[in-house]
């Protein structure tokens, strides 16, 4: 891969991960419900578990959900669902004294963060371009040039979510705007499914 390349791959890179999607717009929500330190294992099961996926679908699971299209259907539902149980803990979730995090939940674990990707549409969107359009022979060192470049992108690029999120609890003063927040990320959450419904 040439230096144009990899340029070109680490700026769409940074465009998909830094845009909003289910991902960034759940690491705000912990980051202004749970603060910074509390998300950190979420972000990084984000960051990961993307790479990890990444590189997994260069190698060759794209191939089966060609190859088995009911695999496609049943996997863009899954997203669907988890993603209205997601918006749904995000608006029924118990508030909190301000600058508290709440007692009776907790932030998405490193693994759980990790195990997400695999039913995040825009994840898959995001992977599926990146084999097609840079390494679309599926060359093992190509992949993983790929899915490194994303890594080093992807952290700082969600990170910043989490941190504004951080920032924005400190305006969540009472409980009126604190549930006002959690439907305007709820909303956001089930509008970045829309495309997913449309293209299914």
């Amino acid at each position: 891969m040439t230096a144009e390349s990899i340029l070109a791959l680490a700026t769409f890179a940074l465009a998909t991960s830094i845009t909003p999607g289910p991902n960034n717009l759940m690491l705000m929500s912990s980051g202004a419900r749970f603060g910074l330190r509390r998300t950190l294992p979420h972000l990084l099961g984000v960051a990961l578990g993307f790479v990890f996926m990444l590189f997994l679908v260069g190698v060759g699971v794209s191939e089966l959900l060609v190859r088995v299209p009911v695999l496609a259907d049943a996997l863009r539902l899954v997203c669907l669902g988890v993603l209205l149980w997601f918006a749904w803990k995000m608006v029924s979730a118990p508030l909190a004294p301000a600058g508290e995090a709440p007692t009776a939940a907790a932030p998405l674990t490193f693994v759980q963060a990790a195990a997400f990707q695999w039913i995040n549409p825009k994840a898959w969107a995001m992977a599926l371009t990146a084999v097609a359009v840079y390494a679309p022979s599926s060359d093992l060192l190509a992949v993983a040039l790929v899915a490194a470049v994303f890594g080093l992108v992807n952290l700082p690029s969600t990170g910043l979510w989490a941190v504004l999120g951080r920032e924005v609890r400190r305006v969540l003063t009472g409980p009126g705007r604190q549930r006002a927040f959690d439907w305007c990320m709820a909303g956001l959450l089930l509008a970045s499914s829309v495309p997913m419904v449309i293209t299914g």
